[in-house]
């Protein structure tokens, strides 16, 4: 009978230990257990190596490497420390990305055909690079599909990314990752998203704007001519509020200032952009906050409506509604198809005592000239 703790078996006595001490027959070979010898020496593996990590965690000197947590899923990357910054992204754009960066921030939305126009020299090229960009996660781009099938034109905004880099360039706290997710749900939705595309395409168009005569009188003499300034709506209604000097409180919100140079002259500007889906009352009523600011120490007011149907409805109900306004007030249709665009000689001067006919077009650059010099 065996001993107590052993067992016999067919190739000798296995004991508590887990080893054979002897066979019953043939050679005396100390084997070890099929079963019982992996799972100890794993167990004993882990064993060792959690005190090791306890210990060294709670005396400070466990640090964060490459096979840390931290670490896991982070492919590509090397072996870089958490906290550690990535200043290579920003390295691998060129000026003319860090400037589109910096459009995406400023005014939130831009299609193809806008970037192309300011920032390209063809769709084409755009786009492709546009596709770069938003492999490397600095610009987010949507489209919106249209029930009669199709869809729009690629609608691009800033990436997380490209948040990132732009408020690290200007030394502002970066936005956090889900909140950043929920503002470009929120735009892509955005009810007003329409007339924003409208606004940015007015701008677009002036800063793409090439005129031969203006380019060889640049060339000979050296001076700057063109769009020189474009800002949005949330700048303008922080940057004026300042300047305001009225009885009442006046929420000055124009859907974008600008300031057009040609041949010495500057033209600067507030524009209204009119999409025809408000009545001509409301329209009428944003000419009651221009009239309690001193609109015209800063620049003429400009309607850019969608056609010349509606301009002349606007500009009866003007007549109508107001006396002298105390500023320069002119419209234009979009429908007009002239070449130059709303730089071109579009634009009709209103005056109390004319009627709804527009007797001559003028040129963006032949308005009058109103407004200080703003950095």
């Amino acid at each position: 009978m065996a001993d107590a703790g052993r067992s016999v078996s067919g190739r000798g006595v296995v004991g508590t230990d887990g080893l054979t001490s002897g066979p019953t027959s043939g050679s005396a070979r100390p084997r070890r257990s099929e079963s019982a010898a992996p799972h100890a020496e794993v167990a004993c593996a882990k064993t060792t190596g959690q005190r090791w990590y306890r210990r060294e965690r709670a005396e400070g000197r466990l640090r964060s490497g490459p096979h840390t947590s931290e670490h896991r899923g982070r492919a590509g990357r090397g072996d870089r420390r958490v906290g550690e910054p990535d200043a290579a992204l920003w390295f691998r754009l060129v000026d003319r990305d860090r400037r589109l960066l910096a459009l995406l921030a400023e005014h939130k939305v831009l299609t193809t055909s806008q970037i192309a126009e300011i920032e390209f020299l063809s769709v084409r090229r755009a786009q492709d690079r546009l596709r770069q960009l938003r492999e490397l996660g600095v610009v987010f781009a949507s489209r919106e599909s249209y029930q009669r099938g199709g869809t729009s034109q690629t609608r691009y905004a800033l990436g997380y990314l490209g948040a990132r880099l732009i408020a690290a360039q200007r030394a502002e706290r970066p936005p956090a990752p889900k909140a950043y997710t929920e503002s470009l749900e929120r735009l892509a939705l955005w009810p007003k998203l329409t007339h924003q595309l409208g606004v940015n395409d007015f701008f677009c168009a002036l800063a793409s704007h090439r005129n031969p005569a203006r380019l060889r009188e640049e060339s000979r003499e050296n001076e700057v001519s063109g769009l020189t300034q474009w800002w949005p709506e949330l700048r303008c209604t922080r940057f004026f509020v300042k300047y305001h000097s009225g009885g009442r409180d006046t929420a000055l919100r124009p859907d974008g200032y600008g300031c057009w140079e040609e041949h010495g002259r500057v033209v600067r500007f507030f524009l209204e952009h009119d999409t025809g889906t408000e009545p001509l009352t409301a329209v009428i009523r944003k000419i009651d906050d221009y009239r309690d600011f001193p609109t015209d120490a800063f620049g003429v007011l400009l309607f850019s409506v969608h056609s010349a149907r509606r301009e002349i409805a606007l500009r009866e109900a003007l007549r109508r509604a107001l006396g002298d306004p105390g500023f320069v007030i002119a419209t234009a249709a979009r429908d007009h198809g002239h070449q130059d665009g709303p730089a071109g000689p579009i634009w009709g001067l209103w005056k109390p005592q004319g009627g709804d006919s527009v007797p001559r077009r003028y040129r963006l650059a032949e308005l009058p000239q109103r407004g200080p010099y703003v950095e």
